[in-house]
């Protein structure tokens, strides 16, 4: 990530500054905590001052520290031309982020649920996944219109990622490797169906 202080001079120190900064931050919520800025500040052996010149406050810390927060694309090098396999290898690779990140990914949902945190700034509050499923999806377009293939985006994305893991092994009690097979089975059911029957309605 990058912010306006760090590409104003020096900015290959501001740099590992603020990697430090975010690397402390991503421990911590790593271990379950919900980091200030000034301790990451104290964990990173950066000057209190200096800290909040990259982060204002918390919330963009937190959002900084998530672990989607650098990715772009799910897709592989040159993506096959094919709906069904697009879709597999998003929902294979953001499956499996969310289980070797699982630690913040909960400390991130657990925020993005109180009403007291001004969620607009929150990652999972930003549908970070939607743009990674959309672009799995490209090659339906000029079949579907894009409210179609929106819905169905949404569709897909709501059976997956941390809020079906916290489900699927708490209440459910299926192991992770059951849970990823369950979300990829789950996202090809939901694309198979609008592909016969068409995406779910307005």
């Amino acid at each position: 990530m990058s912010t306006p202080y760090v590409e104003r001079g020096r900015s290959g120190q501001k740099r590992r500054t603020l990697n430090a900064l975010v690397d402390a931050a991503r421990e911590m919520v790593a271990a379950g905590k919900t980091p200030t800025v000034d301790e990451a500040a104290l964990a990173s052996g950066v000057a209190r001052s200096t800290a909040y010149r990259y982060f204002p406050g918390q919330r963009e810390l937190l959002a900084a520290a998530h672990p989607e927060t650098a990715l772009h694309s799910m897709l592989p090098d040159n993506p096959s031309n094919d709906p069904t396999e697009r879709l597999d290898a998003v929902v294979v690779r953001f499956t499996a982020m969310i289980v070797e990140t699982e630690n913040q990914q909960r400390t991130m949902l657990r925020l993005s649920l109180e009403p007291t945190t001004p969620g607009g700034n929150l990652p999972l509050r930003q549908g970070r996944a939607i743009p990674w499923i959309a672009e799995a999806l490209e090659p339906l377009r000029g079949k579907m219109s894009d409210a179609q293939i929106h819905r169905l985006v949404l569709a897909i994305r709501s059976a997956t990622g941390i809020e079906s893991l916290v489900w699927l092994t708490d209440i459910g009690g299926l192991s992770r490797e059951e849970v990823v097979e369950s979300m990829r089975w789950s996202a090809q059911a939901l694309l198979r169906q609008a592909l016969e029957v068409g995406p779910p309605r307005q």
